[in-house]
């Protein structure tokens, strides 16, 4: 079958990769309709490299069950699913506690174990979700991103009313419109420095476009929000710059959720850590998507969110490509080339 493979930093390979098979009763094997290229995807490809050279990389998929174990009844072949591509271990502190998003021993498929940039993938029945028929493949793809964002969201104290902040509007930041909606905001501001994205933002349901390129972020909301700030700020960019900024756009009292990682020294200006102090914040740190019962209501809020139409990912999506085009637009987005913000893989059975 074909795959991408990551065998170093800014070296992954399309190449044919053996079919995977069941190896526990509960197994299932998933043909791959969709698989999308995740922001944490590009920082391990651009800076980190594999944790196993050469395994198949990629975790945000969806597909249709081509074969199930014998013990598992409650899917069935022809079934459309998504998946969840985080492993609990079941055992540790916190997953006893019912806190799995902070397992001592999570991991994600694509790191350690085969993941999703091939045409099929088998995993534990337990990680996959069915889909109702409302979802088309395209937006079921995105189940997973929108299942971290809805995550950090459960962390706040957010209420109906209340004014967001988005910092950042690649697909993370773009879906945390959508949820601030859904979790009853009435006036969302979204930031970044692309009008592009901004554009998009608008048609996701901002409110007020914000371009920090041109004055800084605090300033502009501040002057919208008779200096007071918004009650909740979305830190999304990942960006060693948006998450010092990030701290000055709540209100005194407010909240800062951290969905970005910048997988670098984060160097705040005093201004900006006072930011915390003086205006008594609370700061959340969101990791994951998991609650208990696993996988968690984070799951099957978006999947119900998906179908009511709230959750609306066509707007983000900006590439639709077969997976040989892998290697070239990975190089392409990490280049800083403008124009990509959700981009899709669509595996074909073929021979390479």
């Amino acid at each position: 079958m074909e795959s991408l493979k990551l065998y170093g930093v800014q070296d992954i390979r399309y190449e044919e990769a053996p079919m995977p098979t069941l190896v526990h009763s509960d197994d299932v094997r998933i043909k791959i309709s969709t698989v999308g290229i995740c922001g944490s995807d590009l920082s391990r490809y651009k800076k980190l490299g594999p944790y196993v050279p050469g395994t198949i990389f990629g975790h945000e998929c969806t597909g249709i069950i081509v074969e199930t174990g014998s013990s598992v009844s409650h899917l069935q072949k022809g079934m459309r699913v998504a998946v969840c591509p985080t492993f609990q271990c079941g055992t540790c502190h916190y997953c006893q506690i019912g806190e799995p998003s902070r397992c001592s021993s999570l991991h994600v498929v694509g790191a350690k174990q085969d993941g999703a940039f091939a045409e099929y993938i088998v995993l534990p029945s337990t990680q996959v979700l069915p889909l109702p028929d409302e979802v088309d493949d395209e937006t079921a793809a995105l189940i997973e991103p929108s299942a971290v964002v809805a995550h950090g969201f459960y962390r706040t104290n957010i209420q109906p009313g209340a004014t967001v902040a988005i910092m950042g509007c690649g697909s993370i930041g773009l879906l945390a419109i959508q949820w601030a909606k859904i979790f009853g905001a009435r006036q969302i501001f979204a930031i970044d420095i692309d009008d592009e994205k901004l554009e998009i933002a608008q048609r996701m349901g901002a409110d007020v476009l914000v371009n920090s390129k041109e004055k800084l972020a605090h300033e502009q909301i501040r002057a919208l929000t008779g200096d007071l700030g918004v009650d909740v700020a979305i830190e999304s960019a990942g960006s060693p710059i948006t998450s010092a900024q990030v701290l000055a756009l709540p209100k005194k009292g407010g909240e800062v959720v951290y969905l970005g990682i910048p997988y670098g020294d984060v160097p705040i200006e005093r201004f900006y850590f006072e930011q915390i102090v003086r205006n008594e914040l609370s700061i959340h740190g969101s990791w994951n998507a998991l609650s208990a019962p696993f996988p968690g209501r984070e799951w099957q809020a978006t999947i119900h969110y998906m179908k009511t139409g709230a959750i609306n990912g066509a707007p983000m999506i900006s590439h639709r490509l077969p997976l040989n085009e892998g290697p070239d637009v990975f190089k392409r987005m990490t280049s800083g080339e403008k124009g990509f913000v959700k981009v899709l893989f669509y595996p074909q059975a073929q021979t390479i």
